[in-house]
This record gives structure tokens, sequence and C-alpha cells, in this order.
């Protein structure tokens, strides 16, 4: 899989691209992570990517030329356009599943107050991870990014997906280490007993319980 992140800020992915899951993609060359400075494809001596909104307001606007031209050298016929946006479809785990599936993400990153409107017609889809405002997109681009990549095949075992919060509808039941008792808090008898169908029942129920005081919404 190959991710094209478009944004102002590259300086911010330095340390993203040494997280383990993304640098052993990387190393292993499941994941091709490329980031875009917008402001190399600004017009001018000062590489100016922004302007004032018509109409008025506060806040600057990302211009449409440098973003579009940014977008235009790395876009080919399998890419899928993402603009993230708090006015986008909220970000689910059945989308990072669809997702999974592309072999080009490209990821627009708004900053400032937004993005000239015009570019929107340039994206495929757009995407929002919470119904709150940040700085821009970089951190949004990051969540997805990882999001994704944990379910393209070969970035990690695959049980060790199948049973986590989402994937069943559902949160995750609790787990356990070592040591059996700490500070007085013990682990539960039953994780202890050998009886797997007997665990695979309590887990079960300890998902179902949890879903239900913590997000009742999925049920």
């Amino acid at each position: 899989m190959k991710i094209s992140i478009l944004t102002i800020c590259p300086e911010q992915f330095h340390d993203f691209r040494n997280t383990p899951l993304i640098s052993r993609g990387i190393a292993s060359g499941l994941l091709e992570l490329e980031i875009v400075d917008i402001r190399d494809f600004a017009d001018g001596c000062f590489r100016k990517v922004d302007d004032s909104p018509y109409g008025g307001g506060a806040g600057m606007i990302l211009r449409c030329q440098p973003v579009l031209d940014a977008l235009a050298s790395v876009r080919r016929e399998d890419s899928h356009v993402i603009l993230l946006t708090p006015a986008g479809q909220p970000f689910h785990q059945k989308t990072a599943h669809r997702l999974a599936q592309q072999t080009h993400l490209i990821f627009l990153c708004g900053h400032f107050e937004g993005m000239d409107a015009r570019i929107c017609a340039f994206a495929d889809e757009q995407i929002s991870i919470g119904d709150y405002i940040l700085t821009g997109g970089e951190l949004p681009a990051m969540v997805i990014t990882d999001s994704v990549m944990r379910l393209v095949k070969g970035s990690m075992k695959e049980e060790s997906i199948r049973e986590e919060s989402f994937e069943q509808g559902i949160l995750e039941y609790p787990q356990y280490t070592r040591p059996v008792e700490y500070q007085g808090m013990k682990v539960p008898e039953i994780l202890l007993s050998g009886d797997h169908a007997a665990i695979r029942e309590w887990r079960r129920q300890q998902a179902l319980r949890i879903t239900k005081e913590i997000r009742p919404d999925l049920l």
C-alpha cells in the first residue's frame, strides 16, 4: 500500500515514520509513506499557501492552486483521495477495513480556517475522526494511517485483530497478565482454569457487560 499525505506541516510526520507499526511496514515493503509539502507547489517567492476568505471572517483559507498542484503531482489512476475535515463522515472500524483494500490513499490535510471549498470536488470522500476541532488534518492523517495499516495483511497477526473492540460490533473483554494478584486485585479464577470453552463464554459475557456499561449505543 502507498499512502501520500499532503500537508503544510511535514515536520509533524518525522517521528510518526519511526513508530513501530509504520517503520515495520516501511521496512518490510508493505507500506510506502510519502509526505508531500504543499508549500513546495505555492507560486511566488514567499510560497504563500493561504489567503483571507471572501466575504470576511477570521482565519486564513488554503488556496486551490498549491493544494491541487500538489495533489496532481501524486495522484494516479488507482488513487483514493480523502479530504480530512470535521464536516466529513465519521471514521469507524468498518471505514478502516474498506480503506485497507485500497492500493493508494491520498490524505489532504486542511489547516488554518480550512480549505477553499472548490478543493472538495477533487476528493473521493471526506472523513472526520470526531466531533471536535483540531489545528489541522495532520493528526487525523496519522490516526487513520495507523488504523488502516494494522489491517493490511502481514502487518500484524490476524488473531490479534479478530477479537479487538469494534471488530465484533462490541467492545473487547478485559485482559490480564502476571502477577496473579497485585495490590489485592486478583485475576479472575476462570482465566486460570484451563477450560477454554468456559473462558470463551466468560470473555463474551464480559465484552457484552462492558459494552452495555460504556457504549450502550453499540448494542
